[in-house]
């Protein structure tokens, strides 16, 4: 986190400012933090309640009525959030759920924890969302959900699954700790899934150290999802309400009040961040052989999670891997954006292997997540990307074409 008084009042001086030789550690993420921010958790330190206040319900109905969904409930994580849905669903074992093994954020491991199979299905070449004609080809008589997440912020195809999900008589669950803020067909993303589930953590454009959002529209459904996550203290004698174990999955009053400030915040972060996107785009214009950034033809908004580059087909892995590394040396933090899920230890012993799904291996062989947060300058932004070009020639992959 910045200090406070090094957060810039004016986004352009940010921009014009140049970095310079033995420059400071660049972090992949950095969450915009001003005086308002500061301000409302120390108020909440002033008061008697750190916890089981009234903040984490003032943020609940701010969310919800800021993505246009009916009820929000509060909880720790984005995979817990998700874990507390499949419950509420009675979603478990010997049911099915199909998702996405590409994904930076691994929310999909929810559907393990309830005990329920993650079938894998492909994804799409350009937008690195689940592809609707893949996903059809895995549903069997024992598919209960479909997961489809908002890839790195740029929306799913949100009609073709609703419909596939419709026609099959499934639950449609939207996967949006990525895509705050972004917009498929004018509305924004956490309105589409029968059930919608954002994280607070970062690199999330809003954060709140660690925490996330459950959304939805089905009043019975929030109400389910509340007795799983935690029963109030006067809810304590009750014997309906104490026939549920909760999972004690809630958030304190602290990272309610951030939350809550960084929501009154978000159109100016998401405006920061835009900016910082715009320097990215000049910069990346003179190397050659990415993947340029895709926005779909629905898709209105596209608020990005991290600035991925996309390398083209002569790169492999490794060289991905070096180039990270290479960057890394400068002190530049980079990662590969997803490690796929069907490739890690937990879902390889399910039997998933390498060239079940090519589309993702193949993207996310070459994916690399740089820094982007609001406090990056154009001297910053511009050597990275200079750092990157000269690491990919030494690499010995050149110029290559997508």
């Amino acid at each position: 986190m910045t200090e406070p008084a090094l957060v810039y009042d004016d986004v352009a001086e940010a921009a014009e400012a140049p970095v310079e030789a033995g420059h400071d550690f660049i972090p992949l993420s950095d969450p915009d933090i001003t005086l308002a921010e500061i301000g409302a958790v120390d108020a909440v330190l002033r008061s008697p309640r750190l916890s089981n206040g009234p903040l984490t319900e003032a943020f609940e109905e701010a969310f919800a009525a800021y993505v246009g969904r009916a009820y929000a409930v509060a909880v720790p994580s984005g995979t817990i959030g998700l874990l507390l849905a499949l419950k509420a669903y009675g979603i478990g074992a010997g049911d099915e759920v199909i998702a996405s093994a590409y994904s930076f954020r691994e929310t999909a491991h929810a559907i393990s924890l309830t005990g329920a199979r993650p079938v894998f299905a492909d994804i799409d070449y350009w937008s690195g969302n689940l592809a609707p004609v893949k996903v059809e080809e895995r549903i069997t008589r024992t598919t209960r959900a479909i997961l489809a997440g908002n890839t790195n912020g740029h929306p799913a195809p949100w009609s073709e699954l609703r419909d596939i999900a419709t026609r099959h008589g499934l639950v449609l669950l939207e996967d949006s700790t990525e895509a705050i803020g972004s917009r498929y067909k004018g509305s924004l993303v956490g309105s589409f899934g029968d059930v919608a589930v954002f994280d607070f953590a970062q690199p999330s454009l809003l954060t709140c150290g660690e925490g996330g959002m459950v959304v939805t529209d089905d009043i019975d459904l929030a109400v389910t999802l509340r007795r799983h996550r935690a029963h109030r203290l006067s809810e304590r004698s009750s014997v309906v309400v104490g026939s549920a174990a909760p999972y004690q999955a809630g958030i304190s009053d602290l990272a309610a009040a951030l939350g809550l400030a960084q929501l009154k915040r978000i159109d100016e972060i998401i405006e920061r961040r835009r900016l910082v996107e715009q320097l990215y785009a000049t910069h990346v214009q003179s190397f050659e052989g990415i993947k340029p950034p895709y926005i779909a033809p629905d898709v209105t908004e596209v608020n990005w999670f991290l600035y991925l580059v996309h390398l083209g087909t002569r790169f492999t892995r490794s060289s991905r891997d070096a180039i990270a590394e290479d960057l890394r040396v400068e002190q530049v933090e980079a990662a590969a954006y997803s490690h796929p899920l069907h490739l890690q230890r937990h879902y390889f012993d399910l039997g998933y292997r390498r060239g079940d799904l090519l589309v993702t291996e193949k993207i996310a062989d070459r994916a690399v997540a740089l820094p982007f947060h609001t406090h990056l300058t154009d001297g910053e932004i511009e050597f990275i990307v200079e750092t990157m070009k000269d690491a990919s020639i030494n690499v010995g992959a050149g110029a290559a074409i997508y």
